[in-house]
């Protein structure tokens, strides 16, 4: 399927990155779609994308409508003002949202019905089920709700973000006096109601707007639709801030009243009530978005959540990483790492018994003398932080570097901080300009009379449930130079100097960038002198400008790219005299591909990194990231497998065009489905058998 913004854009030498997002979230919808799909597992993408795009509009266009009102809005990458980007934003996902809309009418619901789960309404009740629903709105749900009217002395209500709202016009029979109301729908209380012994399931906005006159006594209901606002998300604290968690504490509590950036309205709301509330909202008539069907579709991950294996795909149980299979003790463990680097790939292969085994040995092995990691994202299940606890409470050296501006977590992580600092670990959190984004763990043991380092640097956040979710790479090491650079990284971020070049490591905001155009131009001058000349990206996002530039000299001089980038790309690849050798696709499945790997060859020389970053202008200028050097061969071997399988991908993948349309690839006459992600099941659970006892098998 083309690009959904294709017919717009101009040939030039860079695409949009708004646009170009908004082409990786018609993808994720396209999955919705996609018959071949197990139908909760459509249901789960129809989800995540009104997530995303709720997300996107929260960060993206806020920003943008900043830049408008700033007056210094600088040109896209495309050459659009902020306010040409801004309109064919909101066309575009205008035409998204229908899409959805008619998917979910049309396809999703009505194949939900067939397999007993039936999305009704209070009309399809019978009598027996509409009393027992009676029942539970007067026992559970009515307590909770708060009718706010519009009049003399009753302000227009703050409207939360993206909760969502009943709008109503409610009429005095005697006086003929007409209010606008407000009814917020819980957010605490599940967003489908189940109903009778039938499947049914009612949405709640359809529940209170049935038993309304309860709340309205002698009333009357003019006009009942449903609404839910987006409020401007993006966190500014300030360079100058002293404390950064007062600052961010304070920041986080603005953030709840952001300016209204959208305003989605059931279609079916008057032109009356539309007015109301954009006078209400402080809003622009163009931030109105109507919508055919239900609002806030990323509700129906509930659904998805049902326990329905039969209508989900196959449960996936990661295999223990086969040299660790058979480990009893943490000194064990080590003994393995110091002989050789170590690579694990999640979820194809356990977080638990690789990362959450090495930091709980850590913790509890008496060699050990300190532990210093990072915090960006995490969660209850991971065992980091109580390791962390449990070193502290021992008497071990412990150093968290908790990012407190990891965007949506915040709050988790100020929590997670403060219970740390009770236990006596220190807590160090960064630099208010600079947003900390490397995965990185060090720890110190003594052996012998000696003390040596080991490492884990990860592509992913130290996160459990992610780590079953998301695709990831992760590289323990004891190489004393990788080693040497970690440690000088915490003491760079918890002391008080400027860094020295780094033995191994790639790090930005110092060096990342201009290190990796050096490794692009080693390739480009082997293109030019005949010799091997290939560069290999794996990344969520391909933006930054200068990286581009680069990759279209070497793609001039020879060298052959491929690059797979999740998301966004604003390189434009497949032009004569610009990118010709330049190869794009997006691979989306059951997993989110989100590791950060590149491979650049040129002659015999072979250099493979991994690490935290993106090619974007953040993640080299305004972050902490850190890349780091895969030397071992057989790590190096997976490393290229794993590259193989997505670009042999013909089920799950997508080909960026030189007009900027993405097309999906399917399989050609007898050549059979080769899905990368089910390519890398299959090779993670026959190396584990290969290698795994008995006895020790899949955990």
């Amino acid at each position: 399927m083309a690009g959904v913004a294709t017919g717009t854009r101009e040939a030039g030498r860079l695409l949009n990155r708004e646009l170009s997002w908004l082409d990786f979230n018609a993808r994720v919808l396209e999955l919705a779609e996609d018959t071949d799909i197990p139908l909760l597992e459509r249901v789960k993408f129809c989800s995540i994308f009104s997530s995303n795009l709720d997300e996107f509009f929260m960060v993206r266009v806020a920003g943008l409508i900043g830049q408008i009102a700033s007056g210094l809005a600088v040109p896209t990458a495309d050459g659009r003002t902020p306010a040409e980007t801004l309109k064919e934003i909101r066309r575009v996902s205008t035409e998204l949202v229908a899409r959805q809309a008619k998917l979910w009418r049309r396809e999703l619901r009505p194949a939900l019905e067939e397999q007993g789960i039936i999305v009704a309404r209070a009309d399809d009740l019978r009598g027996d089920e509409l009393d027992d629903l009676r029942e539970r709105f007067e026992r559970q749900i009515y307590p909770v709700l708060t009718p706010l009217a519009v009049g003399p002395g009753q302000p227009f209500p703050y409207i939360s973000g993206l909760s969502l709202s009943l709008g109503l016009l409610v009429r005095d029979p005697e006086t003929a006096e007409e209010r606008f109301a407000r009814v917020k729908v819980p957010e605490l209380l599940p967003r489908f109601l189940h109903v009778g012994d039938r499947g049914l399931l009612l949405p709640l906005e359809h529940v209170i707007a049935h038993f309304l006159p309860s709340l309205f006594p002698k009333m009357e209901i003019a006009e009942c639709a449903a609404f839910r606002v987006t409020r401007n998300a993006d966190l500014e604290v300030s360079d100058e801030a002293d404390d950064l968690l007062e600052a961010l504490e304070l920041e986080l509590r603005r953030r709840r009243f952001g300016e209204a950036v959208r305003v989605e309205v059931a279609e079916s709301m008057s032109e009356d009530m539309r007015a109301r509330l954009v006078e209400g909202l402080g809003a622009e008539r163009d931030q109105l978005y109507p919508v055919g069907g239900l609002l806030g579709l990323a509700d129906v991950m509930e659904l998805a959540s049902l326990d329905r294996p039969d209508l989900k795909d196959e449960p996936w149980r990661a295999v223990t990483q086969p040299r660790i299979t058979d480990f009893d003790t943490a000194s064990e463990f080590f003994d393995d790492i110091r002989r050789s680097d170590l690579l694990v790939h999640h979820p194809y292969e356990s977080f638990a018994t690789s990362f959450e085994a090495f930091v709980r040995g850590a913790a509890s092995d008496p060699n050990v003398l300190g532990i210093k990691t990072t915090v960006y994202r995490t969660s209850d299940e991971t065992p980091l932080v109580p390791a962390l606890i449990e070193a502290a409470e021992e008497g071990k050296q412990t150093v968290c570097l908790v990012e407190l501006k990891a965007r949506f977590d915040e709050h988790r992580n100020i929590e997670w901080s403060k219970a740390l600092e009770r236990s006596g670990v220190h807590v160090v959190y960064g630099f208010s300009n600079l947003k900390i984004h490397a995965k990185a763990t060090l720890i110190v043991r003594r052996e012998g009379a000696d003390l040596r380092r080991y490492v884990h640097v990860g592509t992913g956040n130290y996160h459990a449930v992610n780590a079953r979710m998301y695709e990831d790479f992760g590289l323990f090491t004891a190489d004393p130079e990788i080693a040497a650079d970690v440690a000088d990284l915490f003491n760079y971020v918890t002391g008080f100097g400027r860094p020295q070049r780094f033995r191994k490591l790639l790090v930005a905001p110092f060096a990342l960038r201009s290190r990796l155009i050096d490794e692009i131009r080693t390739v480009a001058q082997s293109a030019a002198a005949g010799k091997k000349a290939t560069i290999r990206l794996k990344v969520n996002a391909l933006s930054d400008h200068a990286i581009i530039e680069e990759l279209y000299e070497a793609s001039e001089a020879g060298a052959e790219i491929d690059i797979v980038s999740r998301g966004v790309c604003s390189l434009r690849p497949g032009v004569a005299g610009m990118s010709k050798n330049i190869r794009v696709r997006s691979v989306l499945g059951r997993y989110l591909e989100h590791s950060r790997v590149f491979i650049f060859e040129s002659g015999k020389k072979a250099t493979y990194l991994m690490g935290s970053a993106d090619l974007m202008p953040r993640n080299l200028d305004n972050r902490l990231e850190v890349v780091v050097p895969v030397e071992d061969g057989r790590a190096q071997q997976r490393l290229s497998a794993v590259f193989d399988a997505l670009l042999a991908d013909n089920t799950q993948a997508w080909e960026l065009g030189q007009d900027g349309g993405w097309t999906r690839l399917r399989p050609k006459k007898d050549e059979r489905p080769r899905p990368a992600q089910n390519v890398l099941m299959r090779s993670s659970r026959a190396r584990y058998r290969r290698r795994a006892t008995p006895s020790r098998r899949e955990r």
